[in-house]
């Protein structure tokens, strides 16, 4: 367990290269002021001790509060991944300056995704609403609009395959019809075929030809064509089967409505 420390001690990098011109360019500086503010600073340090019960008290000292929210910054700021935002934040020395990481090594991009993964929506939320108070007061912005942008996550999905599709669709068709059963029982003839659900022979099939797609050649595109064929008439006989409720639904509410009244008179 590390200790959650808050910054590193005050270093001007820029007076260890006095030679060099560098400067923090105009955006760069107003977040710099922005960033100074003690409501920022505790609300992400307090999310990030939730890490270890313990963390603001014992262990070795770990990369300062500071430096990991103003790298977070700089990250959101320039579109960076977190493997992109450790190599500029430890190459630039202007940036390094802006992130208060002194001559200390930056972390690396798996302890950022780490501490920005502990960082609460809540808190961000609340940060969101904070900047936008000081940065008209500090006359960055006069705040009458407001744009943000949401940041897209890459995950693993199903890949939207037609036999995944057609065993969906029937699969969603199948249980509407199931809904309507008790209201139009009686409306229909055939009443085990009609309501019939074939959910599972859908979803049979579909598995069956994802097996089937490892087989190379003619021979195997003749028994994918020949399930997919089956697969079709399983689909097409679920939407019959949609159409004939959904026609006899149009029907029911009368006649429950009349069941209704006829159950009512015979109680009496």
């Amino acid at each position: 367990m590390s200790m959650r420390t808050d910054r590193y001690d005050p270093m001007n990098l820029f007076e260890l290269v006095p030679r060099l011109s560098l400067e923090i360019d105009d955006v760069l500086a107003k977040l710099d002021r922005l960033l100074d503010d003690d409501v920022l600073f505790q609300r992400v340090k307090a999310d990030l001790a939730r890490r270890y019960p313990n963390s603001l008290r014992l262990g070795r000292h770990s990369t300062p509060v500071e430096v990991i929210l103003r790298m977070l910054v700089v990250r959101r700021l320039y579109d960076w991944s977190y493997e992109q935002t450790e190599h500029f934040v430890s190459d630039r020395i202007v940036l390094r300056q802006f992130c208060r990481l002194s001559p200390a090594p930056a972390p690396d991009d798996s302890t950022l995704i780490r501490w920005a993964a502990l960082i609460g929506p809540e808190t961000l939320e609340q940060l969101n609403e904070h900047v936008v108070i000081l940065a008209r007061q500090l006359r960055v912005t006069r705040g009458r609009k407001l744009r943000t942008d949401s940041t897209v996550v890459e995950t693993n999905i199903a890949y939207p395959r037609d036999n995944r599709l057609l065993s969906d669709g029937v699969r969603v068709v199948s249980r509407l019809i199931g809904r309507a059963k008790e209201f139009v029982a009686e409306q229909v003839g055939a009443v085990g075929e009609v309501f019939r659900n074939r959910t599972r022979s859908a979803k049979r099939l579909a598995r069956q030809i994802t097996e089937e797609d490892r087989q190379r050649g003619q021979e195997g595109e003749a028994v994918r064509r020949a399930t997919y064929q089956r697969l079709l008439q399983v689909a097409e006989a679920s939407l019959k089967q949609a159409e004939r409720v959904q026609a006899a639904l149009a029907e029911a509410p009368v006649q429950a409505a009349q069941r209704v009244r006829e159950r009512g008179a015979s109680a009496c």
